[in-house]
């Protein structure tokens, strides 16, 4: 079923994007380009006949990165982009057919979904031309309700944040997203919400990351959110990444628009990892006769380790990881080499300040 009224609404919200074709055949029902919880059936030319006697398992996707796996029938024959009715509690919701066929199995390993032991909801049918237009509906609601209960929980003196408003297709419940730094009571709210919208009231928090992903914004590097744009689930960032990729610790610069660390740093992180196994030991001073020199920074990915002398931070010198192993066998050895401007590839000479110039005299004195 293609949508053709209230376009607006669907893309803004469900993120479906239509093609008006004749030949609508040989196209997808709704195109995904529009929605982050695309997924890519690489399977699809490949043949691929189920039984007739099997159910077979659908990938729906709804509102707000959620998604869900669904059992149909095989005459069924269900597309990508399809709006389908599906099997909810209580009720029916609308979703859109993400995945279909022999790649869904593969997805299911990879959320490590055990359909056998796992009591799947089924696909009731292609959305009809009245749940359709229910469904667009309730879309148009969502904004003006998601205003309207943030005016109640203020007028209740409730310390939460509601971030969202998620219908469901039928129009029998509504899901409220909210944030909150401490527990919540707000059993008088869904009392005040279910006499004002007349419908099932469900309240469902979610953390600082998942809000940031809901509101969307531009980040420092001038391109839409991670969050709000490609990622559908957040893995753990620490202090860690930013350290392997020789980063400064500064929390103003790291974290990202939701507080907490920014979700980039982990890209890369295992690149430098696997580079910094074949750097020597950063910890080990090397010993020369003009002195001491400490290291102060390194080039991961170029071989390079940058030393100072002690008492000369400002005049670093940078050597190839090769030549820091063989002074600090030298070192071992008991032999020290008279300099390492000798050993150096590169000089790099830090001009102070005048404040700084005045801390680095006073720290003489």
């Amino acid at each position: 079923m293609e949508i053709t009224e209230n376009q607006s609404y669907s893309e803004s919200s469900r993120g479906c994007c239509t093609v008006n074709d004749l030949d609508i055949s040989s196209t997808k029902i709704n195109q995904l380009r529009c929605c982050k919880l695309s997924s890519i059936n690489w399977l699809d030319d490949f043949p691929h006949s189920p039984h007739p006697n099997e159910p077979q398992i659908a990938e729906v996707r709804f509102k707000n990165g959620r998604k869900d796996f669904f059992t149909y029938p095989a005459e069924m024959a269900l597309k990508e982009g399809e709006i389908v009715a599906v099997e909810a509690a209580p009720g029916h919701d609308i979703g859109i057919v993400s995945l279909v066929g022999e790649v869904v199995e593969y997805q299911l390993k990879r959320k490590r979904e055990d359909q056998k032991k796992r009591d799947m909801k089924q696909i009731f049918r292609h959305a009809r031309v009245a749940d359709v237009e229910k469904w667009l509906e309730v879309i148009k609601m969502e904004d003006t309700t998601m205003f309207r209960s943030r005016r109640i929980a203020a007028s209740l003196k409730l310390e939460m944040k509601i971030n969202d408003v998620e219908y469901q297709g039928d129009k029998t419940k509504a899901v409220f997203y909210y944030t909150a730094n401490d527990r919540v009571d707000f059993r008088e709210l869904i009392r005040h919400l279910a006499d004002s919208f007349k419908v099932r009231i469900e309240m469902k928090q979610i953390g600082v990351r998942q809000e940031a992903a809901k509101l969307g914004g531009i980040g420092p590097c001038g391109r839409e959110l991670c969050c709000a744009s490609f990622m559908s689930s957040f893995k753990s960032v620490s202090t860690n990444s930013a350290r392997a990729q020789q980063l400064s610790l500064n929390p103003q610069k790291l974290a990202g628009q939701c507080g907490k660390l920014k979700c980039c740093l982990n890209y890369e992180v295992d690149s430098y990892v696997d580079a910094l196994r074949d750097f020597p030991d950063q910890s080990i001073p090397l010993q020369t006769k003009k002195g001491k020199a400490f290291h102060a920074k390194s080039d991961v990915f170029g071989k390079m380790m940058w030393y100072s002398y002690a008492g000369d931070s400002n005049n670093m010198m940078a050597l190839t990881t090769e030549k820091v192993r063989e002074i600090m066998k030298m070192n071992r050895q008991g032999k020290f080499p008279v300099d390492l401007e000798s050993y150096a590839e590169k000089k790099e000479v830090k001009e102070l300040t005048d404040n700084e110039q005045m801390i680095e005299n006073s720290n003489y004195i």
